[in-house]
């Protein structure tokens, strides 16, 4: 005998009346790096005073922009970290109104090179303004052979 009230048929997925699963709001934080027993990865960081680069100046390997810097880190470096990194060898970083734009910069499914902004920091925080400056690279979907472009603007 069948269930009345009951319809034969698929099951509703996990969240009712057929409406995906509400997103899990606390990710998992990845575990941290051990630094003195993990190999950093090498992290070719471009800057540029006023904008990001365009895709355009990536087309072609072997001529990516001049100004570029290259740090060793892990995936557990927060932008808070590379900002302080850049801001020693850029000086136009080191001013009190810059602003730090961060871009991953990688290929997409076709070959072309994509800019992505993933967050901004302040030169000198200050907690009346947030920034992004824990983000570390993991979380931010960073993937090793991806370049980092730094957008310097001033406020």
């Amino acid at each position: 005998m069948a269930e009345v009230g009951r319809r034969p048929g698929r099951t509703l997925p996990p969240g009712g009346r057929g409406l995906p699963p509400p997103p899990f709001r606390n990710a998992p934080r990845p575990q941290p790096v051990d630094r003195e027993k993990t190999c950093p990865l090498l992290l070719r960081v471009f800057t540029k005073a006023g904008g990001h680069h365009t895709s355009a100046d990536f087309k072609e390997r072997g001529k990516e922009p001049k100004d570029e810097v290259q740090i060793y880190t892990w995936m557990d470096a927060t932008l808070r970290e590379l900002t302080d990194l850049v801001k020693e060898v850029d000086p136009e970083a080191r001013r009190r109104d810059a602003v730090l734009s961060f871009a991953f910069v990688y290929p997409d499914k076709l070959g072309r090179f994509v800019v992505k902004e993933v967050g901004m920091t302040y030169s000198y925080p200050n907690p009346r303004r947030p920034d992004d400056g824990s983000k570390a690279l993991g979380d931010l979907d960073f993937q090793i052979g991806d370049y980092l472009d730094v957008a310097i603007r001033f406020q």
